[in-house]
């Protein structure tokens, strides 16, 4: 045995042809292309279904504020975004954490070619939908489909672990920060491209994108990535035994784990992603209606400045690092999140929305510092349970701000139609009073806490 590992790690290193980043940058553009463009197919579609033409003529937004139909087709638009949402996470919870710590033995390899697929199929639905004007329903087929091979989720999971493989932990938050960095890059081009092209040739030209986008993903998945499991052996993909793999993360005490910082980290994780989802969700729909009444064109810039918020937080964590430690910057992130959401919450033109989209250039440093600190405290072979943990959190967070956010905004539009934005400020002091506690409590080993 020993004799044939010098012949091993040669092998493995040849395999290590090209980072994971790319893969990502892919993936992300290719979904920020058709997020948008699928909420605003939605509105289109229920209004010419309804006979409500408040789309073709945007001039008129403002009349039309207390228009039942146009509320009508606000809340249908909110409650089948929550429904792709929800299909999505039922089916994901349990396949993005069973292949997670499946990729821990047979290698991250396997996971990203399958969740390039998954996202490739639902493209391919989506444009069936446009082109043949097929029930919406099937968008939520295209979810679930996506959801049954990993979905994002899964191939965030394979590429931040693959991240950990590999990088020491006075590198990793900036690493990780940088993997985040390519998915902003990736959204800021797709969301300036896709407002252009949908005012110029409609809906399907996108979509078509997209779908070339992650065929070449899936091939370079299978073809160029580099491998970062070192040795990957063979495992059966259907057992429970990955699913208890996740779970003896926070339950099982071991050298230098701390399980509650675990499962607190976890816990702001949650948060945090549950105000930014649940945010955007609603974001296109509080821009499309009164009293903004923005074009496809608009919704562009906007979402392109949401997500350049991904590269400003990248350059500022790196700033910041010389000066400040991780945690009191990722409290910096937090209180100009809050800011950012406060200002939202009483836009009523677009100088001030953009203002809001400003004050979130911090907004992003939070999750990829809270990421390195998890993974600091696990070993390298259990880097893929703990981050199909972080993608299950981040699907439980999805749904959960689905449900509060596109239930809650509609509901909410005859008295304070940004009330939402308020309600994720509140929410966003959760994690920066975790985040503080727990710099003052440094992790222990829970075999210390035994003896």
């Amino acid at each position: 045995m020993d004799a044939a590992d010098p012949q091993r790690e040669p092998r493995a290193a040849a395999r290590c042809r090209a980072p994971v980043e790319p893969l990502v940058f892919l993936a992300n553009f290719a979904l920020v292309l058709q997020g948008p463009l699928t909420t605003q197919y939605l509105w289109h579609r229920f209004s010419t279904d309804l006979g409500y033409n408040g789309t073709r003529d945007r001039g008129g937004c403002g009349n039309h504020s207390a228009d039942p139909t146009m509320q009508e087709v606000e809340t249908l638009t909110s409650h089948w975004t929550l429904y792709m949402n929800l299909g999505g996470f039922l089916v994901g919870i349990f396949s993005s954490t069973l292949l997670g710590a499946w990729s821990d033995r047979v290698g991250r390899r396997p996971l990203l070619v399958l969740a390039s697929f998954g996202l490739l199929l639902q493209a391919l639905l989506s444009i069936l939908v446009v082109q043949l004007e097929l029930h919406v329903g099937f968008f939520v087929l295209g979810r679930i489909v996506c959801a049954l091979f990993g979905d994002f989720g899964g191939l965030l999971a394979a590429s931040f672990a693959s991240v950990a493989d590999v990088s020491s932990s006075r590198t990793r938050t900036i690493r990780m920060a940088l993997l985040e960095a390519c998915i902003g890059v990736a959204g800021m081009l797709a969301s300036l491209l896709g407002g252009h092209w949908l005012r110029a040739q409609g809906y399907a030209n996108p979509f078509w994108l997209a779908l070339a986008l992650l065929i070449a993903m899936t091939l370079y998945a299978a073809f160029c990535f580099g491998e970062t499991v070192k040795e990957p052996t063979s495992a059966q993909l259907f057992t429970l035994r990955h699913h208890r793999s996740i779970v003896q993360l926070y339950v099982t005490p071991g050298p230098g784990k701390s399980r509650k910082h675990l499962a607190l980290y976890s816990l702001a994780i949650f948060v945090v992603i549950t105000v930014h989802f649940g945010a955007q969700d609603i974001l296109t729909l509080y821009e499309l209606s009164a009293p903004l009444c923005w074009d496809s064109k608009l919704i562009g810039y906007g979402s392109a400045a949401q997500h350049v918020t991904y590269l400003t937080s990248l350059v500022g964590l790196r700033l910041l690092q010389c000066f400040l430690a991780d945690t009191w910057v990722a409290e910096i992130g937090l209180a100009f999140n809050i800011l950012g959401m406060v200002v939202f919450a009483f836009a009523t033109i677009t100088p001030l929305m953009f203002t809001g989209y400003g004050l979130l250039f911090l907004s992003l440093v939070i999750t990829p510092i809270l990421r390195a600190k998890l993974s600091k405290l696990v070993s390298k072979s259990e880097h893929g349970a703990l981050f199909s943990a972080v993608a299950c959190v981040n699907g439980l967070a999805m749904l959960m701000a689905s449900g509060i956010f596109n239930s809650l905004y509609p509901a909410t539009l005859n008295f304070m139609k940004g009330f939402p934005f308020l309600l994720g400020a509140g929410l966003l002091v959760i994690p920066a009073v975790l985040i503080g506690i727990l710099e003052k409590a440094p992790p222990t080993s829970d075999f210390q806490n035994f003896s």
